[in-house]
């Protein structure tokens, strides 16, 4: 009798839209993506076709091919997102599941699909949802869904990245997940945060167990041993999340 086979890890990666100023954080993205690719990591991600959010799916597609890529993308975005709408025809996840083959490349109509969703692209599966707690939450889930060393990953970013990997950091400290948080602190980009944690621990309003919920890599080697090696903080709330 053969054993089974593991499942697959999900790691979610938040990060910007767009390129930024430092070429670093796009190299880094290609650098990541290529990790994935080496160690057979399903991309879960915010589902855009620019900045850091696309280079790192295309990477990703290009060396793995399209399952392993998913993006979940808000409805709102789909406005602003390069490649969503082709001939100005856009189809809602209630009315289509397969892909259309209208117009031309990147993430055309054919990436606007339901929860079931299809292959398709050069930036892999997409999701569409209802809203920004609707992605969030199914982002959560795909991840949770993972095999062993899934977790959450944050490149640079602004508002938006910097609000998701806090709230998933302190979903971990509520008891809601025991997955890996890390920040790739490329070029000192989240110093900042990193300071403002520590801080916190000094000033009492985290505890210094949990102060080490969100880990810290300078570089992108140093991304799949720390969340493979992660350790859940003896700090969190032990709390009942079941209907979760």
């Amino acid at each position: 009798m053969t054993a089974p086979e593991s499942k697959r890890p999900v790691v979610c990666v938040f990060c910007g839209s767009v390129e930024g100023t430092n070429p670093a954080h796009m190299d880094t993205a290609r650098r990541l993506a290529q990790i994935f690719h080496e160690n057979n990591i399903q991309l879960v991600y915010g589902g855009g076709t620019k900045g850091l959010m696309g280079e790192i799916a295309r990477t990703l597609v290009s060396l793995s091919g399209p399952d392993a890529v998913h993006g979940i993308i808000p409805r709102a975005l789909v406005s602003v997102e390069p490649g969503y709408k082709s001939n100005n025809q856009e189809k809602t996840p209630s009315t289509s599941s397969a892909a259309s083959t209208t117009g031309g490349g990147g993430k055309e109509a054919e990436r606007v699909v339901n929860e079931g969703g299809t292959p398709s692209s050069e930036f892999g599966l997409t999701t569409i949802v209802a809203d920004m707690h609707t992605r969030k939450r199914l982002m959560a889930q795909k991840v949770r869904e993972g095999g062993p060393g899934s977790g959450f990953v944050a490149l640079a970013g602004g508002f938006g990245t910097i609000e998701e990997v806090m709230e998933m950091t302190t979903w971990n400290q509520l008891g809601i997940h025991h997955l890996g948080v890390v920040l790739l602190n490329v070029a000192g980009y989240w110093d900042g945060l990193l300071e403002w944690v520590r801080n916190s621990v000094r000033e009492g309003y985290v505890s210094k167990e949990n102060g080490g919920i969100l880990v810290e890599a300078r570089t992108v080697e140093e991304v799949w041993p720390k969340l493979v090696q992660y350790q859940v903080s003896e700090g969190r709330y032990q709390l009942n999340w079941s209907d979760e």
